[in-house]
């Protein structure tokens, strides 16, 4: 569906996330390296798992300290196929697999895009509501506040873009506005 407006909102830090998966990408070298140790004859499938892990993981901190953007999802995937040849805890390679799933979610921006019946927050799980569960929606100063008629409250600020100027947000407010006095007039349908 194409929406006449759509917000992307700017996301929290990522650093929680990056950590959760340099420990889990650590912790499954030194598990792989333990099978390896405790073996009595060498094993290229843990060592070579170990290995890539490792030298993709150290990779991504480099690169994460020169500023650039990285995804810990190819080396979690590995380390998921690793798991699941390990005498132990087999099943925590799906874990890994719902790990490098959710990162890539996790780290996408948030969209939210504005229809004339609807609202709809792009998630993981699409979230879509109605003019009529709003009373105010604004977009001032680089800052998108939905005003739910339950009480809620969402506020965030958007993602700048460059190429834009700021003069789309009055005409954004104004959108919204005739939206919400046609949602309470009812002449949208739900």
């Amino acid at each position: 569906m194409r929406y006449p407006y759509v917000v992307i909102l700017k996301k929290d830090s990522e650093r929680t996330i990056d950590f959760i998966s340099i420990l889990l990408c650590l912790f499954s070298v030194l598990n792989f390296l333990n099978v390896q140790i405790g073996a009595n004859h060498f094993q290229i499938f843990f060592s070579a798992f170990a290995a890539v892990v490792l030298i993709g993981t150290v990779l991504n901190i480099v690169l994460s300290r020169k500023g650039r953007q990285v995804r810990y999802r190819y080396w979690l995937l590995i380390a998921g196929l690793g798991w699941l040849g390990m005498p132990f805890l087999p099943w925590l390679g799906v874990l890994f697999f719902l790990q490098s799933f959710l990162e890539y979610q996790v780290k996408r921006p948030l969209e939210i895009g504005f229809s004339s019946d609807r609202v709809v927050v792009n998630t993981l799980f699409k979230r879509s509501y109605p003019w009529t569960s709003f009373n105010n929606v604004v977009l001032k100063d680089g800052l998108l506040t939905l005003d739910f008629k339950n009480n809620r409250l969402l506020q965030k600020e958007v993602l700048e873009d460059d190429d834009e100027d700021d003069a789309d947000e009055e005409e954004f407010n104004d959108y919204c506005r005739s939206r919400l006095k046609e949602a309470d007039r009812g002449m949208i349908r739900v």
